[in-house]
């Protein structure tokens, strides 16, 4: 990144300073398709996944099947726009009911126009891996176009784009360890995506405006690192299942929300019934934990998420859960910090309640 900061060319100019600066922004994408197993000309850079999800869910569908479990980045613009929103069923593991999900093809194919179906690779609160293999498939053979999320997932499972099916697939560099603000949209053919900013030919004509090189490089090399490195996520697993047991010793009748499915490798959501998940929070950031309640990236939020309710989670379990999250560079010692902590601030907010 620092390297492409002293490029000085804009990548659509066609003199030396702009091709060098282009074939940066070409490296990256050839990086980024690699780790998803995706043609690098389908690859459309944006401003993150946010952008990347708005782009594909806002592109005029006539209807949008998806579950209530995805990320507020898809949810705002299916409910926003034209499109009917017919919601997908999910379970109280956190996984969407597929079997169901052949009612909700049979209402809306080959009635309502262009149907889209975005069911997300896995969850950003619990980690739970969603179907999207299988689902793909009973909404391609009725001919639904298909978006996955995989923006929490790349990076930390295999994610494969064309042996998933799907037509749209959403990334973001940051949750790869690379720059904040910077995604893509990764196309696959024979699906179209009209322009969703004009006024320039730049990202094949779909995005407009000068590229953001330096924060390409980043996901770029992110992306390279990623697959690279892909071993240590399960290092990271153990240390997620070594924590969870912790938890379960400490405080026995503490809730692992979804931990009976397939999950992300570094994703924990725990509750203890009755407590506050905002004072929980609060409390661990007083001791140098970082953790979450609800969506990081929804700002300042501290509280229920709506995935817990779309699961049907009981609203004293929603109101207590925090989200714990590990990286490839947490060691033991982390989770022996984060042990000892949880058992303090869970005593202390117990012993509070009594009083």
């Amino acid at each position: 990144m620092i390297a492409a900061l002293d490029l000085v060319g804009n990548p659509s100019s066609p003199h030396a300073d702009g091709r060098r600066a282009r074939a940066v922004i070409e490296d990256a994408r050839e990086q980024v398709a690699a780790l998803v197993n995706a043609n690098p000309a389908e690859v459309v850079f944006t401003s993150g996944g946010t952008e990347a999800n708005n782009a594909v869910l806002a592109a005029g569908w006539d209807a949008i099947i998806a579950s209530g479990l995805e990320h507020d980045s898809v949810l705002a613009p299916a409910r926003r726009g034209g499109a009917r929103f017919i919601e997908m069923a999910a379970g109280r593991d956190g996984v969407v009911l597929a079997e169901t999900f052949s009612s909700d093809v049979a209402q809306a194919a080959g009635r309502l126009g262009r149907v889209l179906v975005s069911l997300q690779f896995a969850n950003n609160v619990t980690g739970a891996v969603q179907p999207v293999a299988e689902v793909a498939a009973v909404a391609k053979a009725s001919g639904l176009a298909v978006h996955t999320d995989a923006v929490q997932a790349v990076g930390r499972l295999p994610v494969d784009a064309a042996a998933l099916g799907v037509d749209f697939l959403t990334l973001s560099a940051h949750k790869l360890g690379g720059p904040k603000g910077v995604g893509a949209v990764v196309m696959r053919e024979p699906a179209s995506l009209p322009a969703f900013v004009t006024g320039g030919g730049q990202e094949r004509r779909r995005r407009a405006g000068t590229e953001n090189v330096a924060a390409i490089a980043g996901f770029g090399a992110a992306a390279q690192a990623a697959r690279r490195e892909r071993q240590a996520m399960e290092r990271v697993r153990a240390l997620r299942n070594s924590l969870e047991a912790g938890v379960r010793a400490a405080t026995p009748d503490v809730i692992v929300i979804a931990g009976g499915t397939e999950r992300l490798p570094n994703t924990s959501c725990l509750a203890v019934s009755g407590l506050s998940a905002e004072t929980v929070v609060i409390a661990l950031d007083l001791k140098g934990i970082a953790v979450s309640a609800g969506a990081a990236c929804s700002s300042g939020k501290v509280g229920a998420s709506h995935v817990l309710e779309a699961m049907g989670l009981e609203p004293q379990v929603a109101r207590a859960a925090v989200r714990v999250s590990l990286g490839p560079q947490s060691k033991e010692a982390d989770v022996a910090a984060f042990l000892e902590a949880w058992t303090d601030v869970v005593a202390r907010r117990r012993e509070r309640a009594v009083a």
